[in-house]
């Protein structure tokens, strides 16, 4: 009978796996509370679109060597205690922030200096904690996990903005840092119920030669590194959200309530698309998938950059955030599934200096561009540009559209589930 339970179920009966998607839950909620809050606290103390775009440089700029350091790190550790101190680590910065927050002088230094802790302890436990779903689980269920974590982890993102709203509106900014808190540190907690998780096969000490095996392993996988590079630029083009702010209090005149229903409009879409795949068979072409995605993820950036109607501009983010899960998910199974589990740290380091380079780099981009010509323009340019990005790789790498699971060259081991 157990043969004959939909995957989602045979996931679900795992003990770990509910431990685990709790914890996520936990900490996912309270990474985009943070990050909303932190960007209209920014936007309020200063009123600059510079700024805006300088706290994604102040992010992105320890993301290279510490995700590079992290992903050898996780292939030799123990990732579950990488990931409980990492967060322990995050929770106590939140609590710096919600002290410097109303403090008036060096209240902005403050803000970004501490956002450029939490890149570094944020940049340590990516790789950790994405190497700990695959050994959860069996390796023919980990499609199907995949979409459970997504579901998860989206609920998080999609309530943190809106949380911060509220929170922020009705007793300030400080609160919602207390209650980022309190998030960061249950997921701590809970990671530490997890059984441990060391990879498998010989473990090498952390050097530049491990951290070296783990590049040549992406440089010598197309599929792999084409994922990367396609959503690295079209991230870093069409990524509005750094923008938000301007957009809910100068452009649409919504207010921080406003501001705080459409950051988590991407994540409504995120949430949509994640469920929508949770019913559906695991994606067989993620690769194909990942190129549709990319499509539709320009083309709703394009209509967000134009619209002055707020319900136009959450549906244009809906979309947007559900062509993001697409594409998270697609990105996700060909990296898992093609990443023997000796390297998966090491590569998935890799995989998160490309996703902080789009994230944080889109950031600084959009600010900057905004700062010399208007918000409009810069994202609007940015749309289009992510359609060239996705023109060019559609052509240049031809074996991703091509890709079907089990193609892989380093599968996943196969284990027995608990």
């Amino acid at each position: 009978m157990e043969q004959e339970r939909h995957p989602t179920l045979q996931v679900l009966a795992i003990g770990p796996v509910r431990i685990f998607a709790t914890a996520q839950l936990c900490s996912s909620l309270g990474y985009s509370l943070l990050r909303a809050t932190v960007a209209w606290h920014i936007w309020k103390v200063t009123g600059s679109y510079a700024l805006l775009g300088t706290l994604g440089l102040v992010e992105f700029l320890p993301v290279i060597p510490v995700s590079l350091y992290g992903g050898a790190l996780a292939d030799t550790a123990d990732r579950r205690n990488i990931v409980v101190i990492t967060l322990a680590c995050s929770a106590l910065l939140t609590g710096v922030l919600a002290t410097a927050a109303g403090s008036g002088e060096g209240e902005l230094a403050a803000i970004l200096g501490t956002a450029f802790l939490l890149a570094i302890t944020s940049s340590l436990q990516r790789p950790a904690g994405s190497a700990l779903l695959p050994v959860l689980v069996p390796a023919e269920l980990f499609p199907s996990a995949t979409v459970i974590h997504a579901n998860v982890r989206n609920a998080g993102l999609v309530s943190g903005p809106v949380l911060m709203g509220f929170a922020t509106r009705a007793w300030g900014i400080a609160a919602a840092y207390w209650i980022c808190l309190g998030l960061l540190a249950t997921a701590a907690l809970l990671t530490t119920r997890l059984p441990s998780a060391l990879a498998d096969g010989p473990r090498q000490p952390v050097s530049w030669a491990a951290i070296g095996e783990g590049i040549a392993f992406v440089r010598n996988q197309p599929v792999i590194l084409g994922s990367m590079v396609l959503d690295m630029f079209a991230v870093i083009f069409a990524g509005a959200t750094a923008l938000l702010p301007v957009f809910a209090d100068e452009i649409l005149g919504v207010g921080e309530l406003g501001y705080g229903l459409l950051s988590a409009s991407m994540q409504i879409g995120t949430l949509l698309m994640a469920a929508v795949l949770l019913v559906l068979p695991p994606l067989v072409r993620p690769g194909r998938a990942l190129l549709w995605a990319v499509l539709f993820f320009g083309l709703s950036t394009v209509v967000f950059g134009l619209s002055r109607t707020f319900a136009i501009s959450v549906a244009a983010f809906i979309v947007a955030g559900m062509a993001d899960q697409l594409s998270m998910t697609a990105r996700s199974i060909i990296l898992q599934l093609s990443t023997p589990d000796a390297l998966r740290g090491r590569v998935s380091s890799v995989n998160m200096i490309f996703i902080g380079a789009s994230n944080e780099l889109g950031a600084a981009e959009s600010g900057y561009l905004a700062a010399f010509t208007s918000a409009t323009f810069s994202v609007v340019f940015g749309g289009f540009a992510c359609l060239g990005v996705l023109a060019a790789t559609t052509v240049g790498v031809p074996s991703l559209r091509r890709y079907r699971v089990g193609d892989e060259s380093g599968a996943l081991p196969s284990r027995e589930g608990s």
